[in-house]
């Protein structure tokens, strides 16, 4: 079960939380928690969050020891658990690209330049030391940071990060341009988010549909995953699975289950059927004739989602 102190998304003031609320009930009322992986997430102070500033911790979203520990145990009392399985860095506390920003601009001397990766680091290892969390990782990072992570761990003999979760799907297979083989060589495995790119390899968006109660039905503002080029790609994946008899969503999620580098898929839905149709993933094995023809379009159409 993957939350975050910040979801629902797209976040609000008067939804802050909520997500971590409504698991904790559910875990209380069917006394399941050690039946469970509990993962969940500190946000931090980039751009994106500039505008939740004021009502996250009053403004104080560095990634700081008192921060982390606040922003932790608001997670323990809301999940209603004494520790948490998978404690992660929702991003990076300090000027980065994520959530699809193209181009790098360095803000030194900024307050949006903070590095705090050393503080971090061993705030997270004193945490694991207590009990409060049993493993920690990080989310929508780059290579550089991963690797910082990495040799402060070594350098310290810490505890390193167990996990990286990025956004990974046949629409933005950036992940394996640099982070792949950290992942792999480090055993930093990725926990993959939006294998689907917000539903559109289901093919249930193409030629202007929108489906009632569908995200980015509801959340039009939500165009990552909506590029010409991401259209002309998913029209071409979902023909493929149709001409193997396959379900393209299951196609498409069995194709990041496989991936070497690959620690868990991260899965939503908002139907039985939906969950039920992802979850027959598991058992599909794509064949060697599938990912050809998976290799040939993303030729064509390499990462339209980055």
């Amino acid at each position: 079960f993957d939350t975050a102190e910040m979801y629902p998304v797209p976040p609000r003031e008067n939804t802050f939380t909520i997500s971590e609320q409504i698991v904790g009930k559910w875990i209380k009322l069917r006394k399941c928690r050690e039946r469970i992986v509990l993962a969940t997430k500190v946000v931090g102070p980039t751009v994106e969050s500039r505008s939740m500033g004021s009502y996250i911790r009053d403004g104080l979203n560095h990634l700081t020891k008192n921060n982390i520990r606040a922003a932790l145990e608001g997670s323990l009392s809301r999940l209603k658990t004494e520790t948490i399985d998978l404690y992660q860095i929702h991003w990076p506390d300090r000027n980065v690209n994520v959530f699809g920003k193209r181009g790098f601009v360095p803000l030194e001397n900024s307050e949006t330049d903070y590095e705090g990766i050393p503080e971090t680091l061993e705030t997270l290892n004193k945490l694991r030391e207590e009990g409060k969390v049993q493993a920690f990782g990080v989310s929508n990072e780059t290579p550089w940071g991963v690797m910082r992570y990495l040799s402060l761990s070594e350098k310290n003999r810490w505890e390193k990060v167990s996990s990286i979760q990025n956004p990974y799907s046949l629409l933005n297979r950036t992940f394996e341009s640099g982070l792949a083989e950290i992942s792999y060589r480090e055993s930093v495995g990725l926990l993959a988010y939006s294998p689907l790119a917000f539903g559109m390899l289901t093919g249930k968006y193409l030629d202007g549909l929108k489906p009632a109660r569908a995200r980015l039905t509801l959340f039009s503002r939500f165009q990552r995953y909506q590029t010409k080029n991401a259209i002309k790609a998913t029209r071409d994946y979902v023909k493929l699975a149709w001409e193997h008899a396959l379900e393209p969503e299951q196609m498409a999620l069995a194709f990041v289950r496989t991936r070497p580098f690959m620690a868990s898929v991260l899965l939503g839905a908002t139907s039985v059927k939906q969950l039920d149709t992802n979850l027959a993933s598991v058992e599909l094995e794509l064949s060697a004739e599938v990912l050809e023809g998976i290799e040939e379009i993303h030729g064509r159409f390499p990462n339209p989602c980055p």
